[in-house]
């Protein structure tokens, strides 16, 4: 980062089509587009229990 005091950007990826047919362009993605969250699996078991009736608990913040 050359400027430390320049606020951040984002911009999306590339989109294919219009409307509520647009979608990102797979081909387009790279390692830099997405996310890594290697816990996902277990703590969407962790709130959302099997057998549970109950709404999911919500992570403490």
């Amino acid at each position: 980062m050359s400027d430390e005091k320049a606020p951040g950007t984002a911009t999306p990826p590339p989109t294919l089509g219009e409307g509520c047919t647009s979608r990102y362009d797979v081909d387009a993605l790279s390692e830099e587009d997405g996310t890594e969250f290697p816990g996902a699996a277990d703590l969407w078991r962790e709130l959302h229990e099997e057998g549970d009736d109950k709404p999911p608990k919500k992570p403490a913040d």
